[in-house]
């Protein structure tokens, strides 16, 4: 009989300590063997929690330990992410994959994440982990990837009819997923999206159908509206990213998106944007469900956390 394989993940994390300790309980009850988690700031509460669980090494990213790592302390949070994850792998001697990941994500599959890596080819670099985005007030409903195809756009136009020529795949966030990665090769670099053994991206199957990635990006109006600013000018929003359709057909980048849905609407725009993108209606739930692409999964988030980090 084949052993399971096992399997952990790296996240460079900047939240409050309760997010922290729900993100890791609910992977350590998934079945990872051992979580690589790098403070963004300091969090006391947080390391205190986490340094006490035989699971999880929890680093704290100060200026020594970036002077110890890189020389300095990168300006980029994504060039963060990049060099803590690709230092979790090289150090990672104890799991058979590992997989970087945010601490709104979320890994979901119908049965053991390591039985699945397991029945993997012996030949397969990675698996990438496709995501499915939250509805706004509910954190049990999802809107399902939708594959790239001929038929994409008419979907995402059906679902969303103001703002669907605009938004890539109907999704606010990323549609590429997180990777999965064995360990144990050489030169690898592991980035936010993407794996490079050498400077040479790793190609692989571009989705594993047996794991999603629950990607809670606006869990409410509130949530949504306090990291706008920042996902605007250093995140997911930012300017440099690039538009979701070429512009000779209409495209814009979010960055653009919001920018004329504020000059045009102001806040109320924003909202009325929110309201048909994201928002858990019986109308979205409906027009999903009538694509196949309604999906339903409870993480159960505060029950682990008090399970796993008893108070």
């Amino acid at each position: 009989m084949t052993e399971t394989r096992k399997w952990g993940l790296a996240a460079t994390i900047l939240a409050p300590a309760d997010e922290i300790k729900r993100f890791a309980a609910y992977h350590l009850e998934a079945g990872a063997h051992r979580l690589y988690l790098y403070l963004d700031a300091e969090n006391p509460e947080a390391f205190a929690s986490l340094k006490g669980h035989p699971k999880i090494r929890v680093t704290t990213c100060d200026d020594a330990y970036w002077q110890k790592l890189c020389g300095k302390l990168p300006k980029k949070h994504q060039v963060r992410q990049t060099h803590n994850a690709t230092h979790a792998y090289h150090r990672a001697d104890d799991v058979d994959w590992l997989i970087h990941m945010d601490v709104d994500e979320f890994l979901v599959a119908d049965r053991d994440v390591g039985e699945v890596l397991t029945d993997l080819p012996a030949d397969q670099r990675i698996a990438r982990i496709r995501p499915m985005e939250a509805l706004s007030g509910d954190a049990t409903a999802f809107k399902a990837f939708i594959p790239n195809g001929p038929n994409r756009a008419q979907i995402v136009s059906e679902l969303y009819p103001t703002y669907g020529n605009y938004i890539k795949g109907g999704f606010l966030s990323h549609l590429a997923g997180k990777v999965f990665v064995r360990t144990g090769m050489a030169g690898i670099r592991v980035q936010i999206h993407n794996v490079f053994q050498k400077d040479a991206i790793i190609n692989g199957p571009e989705q594993n159908p047996d794991i999603d990635l629950a990607h809670l990006h606006a869990k409410s109006w509130p949530e949504w509206q306090a990291a706008y600013r920042y996902r605007i000018e250093n995140g997911s929003y930012r300017s440099e990213l690039a538009p979701n359709r070429p512009r000779d057909r209409g495209g814009l980048s979010m960055h653009e998106l919001f920018a004329m849905i504020e000059t045009e609407g102001g806040e109320p725009g924003l909202r009325a944007f929110f309201d048909e993108v994201c928002a858990d209606t019986p109308n979205l739930r409906a027009a999903l469900n009538a694509h196949g692409l309604l999906r339903h999964a409870d993480l159960d988030l505060d029950a682990k956390m008090l399970r796993q980090f008893p108070r």
